[in-house]
């Protein structure tokens, strides 16, 4: 590594230890969640109340009751809501938290008659306002979207639950309602209104009060997340892209994945020097970092501290995708993090580039077939097409796009044909048809971005799907062999992820782990391009540079998981807009950049 890294210091690694989730937040959110569920316990199931105090509690008003009920249900539930926040340190769930317990302790008593209940409310109390500077953490990003999903989620909730407190009460129900009965009274209590089951005595207004406490609920809880500030995810200024574009122009050719950083949907911090920078993304409560940092290797301590300063301070989940061996090497040793490698990116070298010999003759045969049928390709720099020949470009790279999705975080620019962006390559296939389509002659795309002066990166791939088979293996070897001419030296095909596992696992004398390991990646490979992948990227002879991910614990992988299948587009939690009307606004946002790249054959 050219340069070196500085050794860390003990004040540094005392910083870049953290952010570890301390024992307190982590007790106390699943104290919470527990007391949330003996309340919502209390405020249901009739059986569940038993006492001693039953004769203390004869002097209450006898309608206090059932208003007990629906108390202790909605703190139940409200602090099953708040447990996850707890855990994570926020500050607003402590304020809640710490406001519910009392409510959650005097429904007990009112309405079980507990003294058990009311000591485990007040023994959780307690821990709360002793280690109340430990509930610091700042707000997440936030959006509206929230306000929806929590409707949907809560109002499915409230349902189920509903029916429970329909049911509970056999001995006591007039009749035998049927099943379309309670769901109705169920509905109707939601609104506050009776509905056609009845019972004996008071339980009719038990479960009334608590069905529309159920109701109450899910709109305040709505009606709060429509109407709270946003605060929404950090996005690139131009003064941190200026500053990027800087430390690229000066470092971009350590990392084929530089370039990426300037995707305007992430977020940076900089080193204290301003001669290094990670930029991020918060998904799902996951500050999640790729590739290597940006710029000066000597600064790269600085900007990782600054990277985990940020997640400490919202509790987030620390974590970095695809970034080199020498990348995760300095991750690892500032701050104790763990590494796991991931795949392997395909890096072909110019000079070494040839379509002779048997390795290739399948690539050969492919390319010579489709040129036959009267295909030609154009390779060029963004900045040397006209106005209207990008426009074309961007709006069928969009229409050709395999899913409605966007995809691509780690490994993908999200825009096409900014002035920006001038050196980024692009190559595109050509073929004259009797009736020409919306977009003429043009076929297929392949755009790449740089990889410092003398490479560039494999940024998508689109082609429209009535065209022959092979476009993509026809642009690559057409990029190929024009790369001198552009003083490119080296290419960045697409990230194979696990595959040495895959290459390993085929050859004679794999043991039956890795031979299992491997059937795995190939089943999973019917919905995720693992080995599909793997196999194009081998056609083309590449060496095959390693990529890990960082993370903190174990235990965080299945949500460092989940959170980077969100940024890379395969999990979608907010509801799409109409294809229409997406075109539209990208239009009026972002005239220059129509087009958010989706990687169909490269994902993370």
């Amino acid at each position: 590594m050219s340069g070196g890294v500085p050794s860390r210091s003990s004040r540094a690694r005392r910083i870049l230890r953290g952010p570890r989730p301390e024992a307190v937040p982590v007790l106390v959110g699943r104290a919470v969640a527990l007391v949330g569920v003996l309340d919502i316990a209390a405020g249901v199931f009739p059986r569940f109340r038993h006492s001693r105090m039953h004769a203390i509690a004869e002097v209450l008003p006898g309608s206090f009751g059932p208003f007990a009920a629906a108390l202790s249900l909605s703190a139940g539930v409200l602090l099953l809501l708040l447990a996850h926040g707890l855990k994570r340190r926020k500050r607003r769930a402590w304020r809640a938290a710490v406001a519910l317990l009392p409510a959650g302790a005097a429904a007990q008593f009112a309405y079980r008659h507990s003294i058990v209940g009311v000591l485990i409310a007040v023994a959780l109390l307690v821990p709360l306002l002793l280690h109340r500077d430990q509930f610091a953490a700042l707000p997440d990003p936030r959006s509206r979207w929230r306000a929806l999903t929590n409707f949907v989620l809560m109002s499915a909730g409230s349902l189920v639950l509903g029916l429970v407190i329909v049911s509970v009460h056999p001995h006591r129900t007039i009749g035998d309602p049927s099943l379309a009965d309670r769901l109705t009274h169920v509905v109707y209590g939601l609104f506050g209104f009776e509905g056609p089951v009845d019972y004996q005595g008071n339980t009719s207004w038990t479960v009334a009060f608590s069905l529309g406490a159920l109701g109450w609920i899910t709109a305040v809880t709505t009606i709060y997340l429509a109407f709270r500030p946003e605060h929404p995810a950090a996005r690139l200024t131009e003064e941190d892209e200026s500053r990027l574009r800087a430390l690229l122009e000066k470092h971009g050719g350590r990392d084929s994945l530089g370039h990426f950083a300037l995707r305007r949907d992430k977020a940076v911090v900089f080193s204290p020097s301003g001669k290094a920078a990670v930029t991020y993304r918060v998904i799902s409560g996951v500050m999640l970092a790729s590739g290597d940092p940006i710029g000066d290797v000597e600064a790269w301590p600085g900007a990782i501290e600054r990277f985990m300063d940020e997640a400490k301070a919202h509790s987030w989940t620390p974590a970095v995708v695809g970034c080199s061996e020498t990348g995760g090497e300095v991750w690892t040793r500032e701050t104790g993090l763990d590494a796991l490698e991931l795949g392997d990116e395909a890096v072909v070298d110019v000079a070494d580039f040839s379509l002779a010999g048997r390795a290739m003759r399948n690539v050969r045969q492919m390319v010579k077939r489709i040129e036959r049928a009267g295909y030609e390709t154009r390779v060029r720099r963004i900045r040397d097409l006209g106005e209207a020949e990008l426009e074309r470009i961007r709006r069928a790279a969009e229409d050709w796009r395999g899913t409605d999705t966007e995809r691509g975080f780690s490994m993908a620019l999200g825009r096409v044909g900014d002035p920006a962006d001038g050196d980024c390559l692009i190559a595109t296939a050509h073929k004259q048809d009797d009736e020409p389509g919306e977009y003429g002659d043009l076929k297929a795309v392949l755009h790449f971005v740089p990889w410092g002066r003398d490479g560039v990166s494999l940024d998508l791939m689109r082609r429209d799907r009535s065209a022959d088979p092979g476009m993509n293996e026809l642009l690559i070897v057409a990029a190929l062999q024009a790369a001198p001419k552009f003083g490119i030296a080296r290419i960045s095909l697409n990230f194979a992820m696990f595959r040495s596992a895959l290459a390993r696992g085929e050859k004679i004398g794999a043991g039956p782990v890795l031979r299992a390991w491997r059937g795995l990646l190939v089943f999973l490979s019917r919905w995720f391009q693992i080995e599909s992948l793997y196999k194009f990227n081998a056609k083309f002879q590449p060496r095959w540079e390693p990529r890990f991910m960082v993370y903190r614990a174990t235990t965080d992988l299945p949500r460092i998981g989940f959170a980077t299948m969100q940024a890379e587009g395969f999990v979608d939690l907010a509801l799409p807009l109409p294809r229409f009307l997406r075109r539209r606004r990208a239009s009026v946002e972002r005239p220059c950049a129509h087009s958010v790249a989706e990687r169909d054959v490269r994902a993370a």
